[in-house]
């Protein structure tokens, strides 16, 4: 059903990004591109344009944002920093790393944000226009993946549009997303231990998270979801499978036919689209090595497996 905005879509150059910050600074929904995928981008200190976010997502209100900032002094304002974060923050911001840290009492955040937990996820993208955007705004910016709660996230405007146009007021199109995978997630805990709570482009000597409860975005067992089965591991296909091959597997669509890691991630999500407009009934993917980014792809591919009446939706 069509929504209820005539969505912008806006080029990236001073008017463009402008008119993107005006919107923004005015409580309205932008979708904007960073290294990873587009968020969803909105006031984080307004209650209206973060509930704004879950509705034109249709998103669990258990699923915390990733709030976006311009530098690290401005993380510091929401988040306590201990020597272990204050190090990774340093090696690896800008860039495509996520912390979930303790948060200050006095944020000043909308509560949504956090989704009622004691800590904030925080970044600070390396993106161009989504730094223009920070810069432009002075504000904090929650935006989670712009698309649809559980569906492909996009690496592209044209993506943005197939499940958000006319929910959102605008989308500033910065053509294909470099990473094609969202952050990095990891959880510096009390005792200074490190957690990854979801593998992504920054790979760090760390633990895995327990897995005990929703902490930040991207831990549902059912997600990034293209509407039909997806089968992992895929050596024999039928031929109405639509084929996403890696390596010497060819395929409908190709992740990368060198065999290349970062290309594959790279293009993951533009292929689960083609996959999902397909006509074919189901998708099958070729074998990805759990090596270096290899594992970031393989965990977004089981989450796409997972049935979705397996795990409530959300992004």
């Amino acid at each position: 059903m069509r929504g209820k905005y005539v969505t912008e879509t806006l080029r990236v150059e001073e008017s463009g990004i402008a008119r993107a910050a005006e919107t923004l600074r005015a409580g309205g929904l932008v979708a904007v591109p960073t290294e990873t995928v587009y968020g969803l981008a909105a006031r984080a200190d307004s209650e209206a344009a973060v509930a704004d976010i879950y509705a034109a997502k249709g998103r669990p209100s258990f699923n915390p944002l990733i709030v976006h900032v311009a530098s690290l002094d401005a993380a510091r304002e929401f988040a306590d920093f201990s020597p272990q974060a204050e190090a990774l923050a340093q090696a690896y911001w800008p860039g495509p790393l996520t912390l979930v840290l303790p948060r200050k009492s006095e944020a000043g955040l909308a509560a949504a944000v956090t989704a009622g937990l004691d800590t904030i996820a925080l970044r600070m993208p390396a993106h161009p226009v989504m730094r223009r955007v920070l810069e432009e705004t002075r504000l904090p910016l929650a935006a989670p993946s712009a698309n649809r709660s559980g569906y492909i996230s996009p690496t592209s405007a044209a993506h943005v549009l197939a499940s958000l146009d006319g929910r959102i007021q605008a989308v500033l199109d910065g053509g294909e997303c470099e990473r094609g995978l969202e952050s990095t997630i990891a959880a510096v805990r009390g005792d200074g231990t490190v957690e990854i709570l979801r593998p992504g482009p920054v790979e760090l000597d760390a633990g895995t998270g327990a897995g005990g409860g929703i902490e930040a975005p991207g831990q549902l067992a059912s997600h990034y979801a293209p509407g039909k089965p997806v089968r992992l591991m895929a050596t024999q296909v039928a031929p109405d499978d639509f084929v996403i091959g890696f390596g010497d597997i060819a395929g409908d669509c190709s992740l990368s036919e060198s065999g290349d890691l970062a290309e594959a991630a790279a293009r993951l999500y533009a292929c689960l689209h083609l996959g999902a407009r397909s006509p074919k009934p189901r998708i099958a993917v070729a074998p990805i090595p759990a090596e270096g980014i290899g594992i970031a792809i393989n965990d977004r591919l089981q989450r796409a497996a997972t049935p979705p009446d397996q795990s409530s939706s959300g992004s």
